[in-house]
């Protein structure tokens, strides 16, 4: 997410008011009892326009709180539903299911393909439970006749990496073992473990691909398999710039700080959990699953670290396909600020076509619109 102030902005003016009224408190906020009338002192770091960290410790968030209740949603007819996964952790998922007169994709018994999604957010803000995200995944259920699972990891600073890689890890060993065992029947009955994917947007993005770099060197439950993952303008970053990445000392500067912040300082800038372009080409070997889709946003300063992940992976010898999708003219995550654009439904169509495997949707670039690229 760091870089993409314009969208950002647009965020805010879309949420009227949000920083003179801020809505109520996500779940993974310090409690209100450190509230505003408290001495907070001098502000510790300021990650514009999320929130702010005092030196109290107290945060203060201004965006990305807002949340809605599990639904039907009349439009397509995707029923979701909340499911605690670890009570004592706090850790829950959102479950999505399309209505039951979407089958055409689906295999035998009725199954459909299974995505695990992380929602994106800088890993500081937005939740599984966010309106933005109810509506982007009401749209991707309904299109891609999919199961789709999303987490509610905690976030950052109270909760800094590894904490949220740790419930993605979590959350899809579950969705697994609920699958198998009958525990969770929106997935046991109807979600098909030969058809899984991972996905996400931003640091979302990030997640999906270290979740399938972790599931490729430990396993998954019951020789489970990643078929695809799809990393939507991922948040990738290192210490020095990639080709055609900004130079500008400041801006990478305050990059550079943002990734401090959220992980604590614990994982440096060219660790492969926010630089996968620093790893050698045999760890890439590792990346667990047989398909890759990247997409960006030809105005987002994190794009051209998205192009360099496409090119590392196809030079690295991975033996799997790879497909890069690029829209220009816009910025980051600009499909959930304006879902109902040409632009936004043209990228979801290619979403949608990775999932049930559609080699020719999206594989040219009419005039004026995204580029669509294939790499085997």
């Amino acid at each position: 997410m760091a870089g993409s102030i314009p969208s950002a902005l647009l965020l805010l003016l879309n949420m009227a008011g949000a920083l003179l009224a801020p809505s109520p408190r996500a779940p993974h906020s310090l409690p209100a009892s450190a509230g505003a009338g408290d001495d907070d002192g001098d502000v510790d770091f300021f990650f514009f326009p999320f929130l702010v960290r005092y030196k109290s410790g107290r945060v203060e968030r201004f965006v990305g709180t807002d949340t809605v209740p599990a639904s039907v949603d009349p439009a397509t007819g995707v029923a979701s539903k909340d499911v605690v996964i670890d009570a004592a952790a706090g850790l829950a998922v959102r479950i999505y299911l399309p209505s039951p007169g979407n089958g055409t994709r689906s295999g035998r018994g009725g199954r459909l393909p299974l995505v695990v999604f992380y929602h994106g957010g800088g890993f500081v803000t937005e939740s599984a439970f966010s309106p933005t995200y109810q509506r982007y995944l009401n749209a991707l259920v309904s299109k891609a006749g999919a199961v789709v699972v999303s987490v509610d990891y905690h976030l950052s600073p109270e909760h800094p990496l590894p904490a949220a890689y740790d419930d993605a890890w979590t959350a899809l060993t579950w969705v697994l073992r609920s699958a198998r065992s009958g525990a969770e029947p929106w997935l046991s009955r109807r979600a098909d473990l030969t058809r899984l994917f991972l996905a996400g947007d931003s640091a979302g993005g990030n997640m999906a691909h270290n979740m399938a770099m972790r599931a490729g060197r430990e396993g998954l439950d019951g020789g489970a398999a990643v078929r695809g993952i799809a990393l939507l303008d991922p948040y990738f970053w290192g210490k020095r710039p990639v080709p055609s990445e900004t130079r500008d000392p400041a801006e990478r500067r305050r990059n550079d700080r943002i990734w401090s912040f959220v992980c604590a300082g614990r994982y440096g800038l060219d660790d492969p959990v926010v630089n996968p372009v620093a790893m050698a080409g045999d760890e890439w070997q590792r990346l667990g699953c047989a398909r890759v889709l990247v997409t960006v946003a030809g105005l987002d300063v994190l794009s051209a670290r998205g192009r360099a992940y496409v090119e590392a992976l196809r030079a690295s010898g991975w033996g799997g396909e790879v497909r890069l999708y690029e829209t220009p003219g816009e910025y980051h995550v600009y499909f959930l600020l304006k879902p109902d654009g040409e632009k936004a439904a043209k990228e979801m169509d290619a979403v949608v076509a990775f999932i049930n495997g559609d080699r020719s949707v999206g594989s040219t670039k009419p005039e004026g619109s995204a580029e669509y690229t294939e790499i085997s």
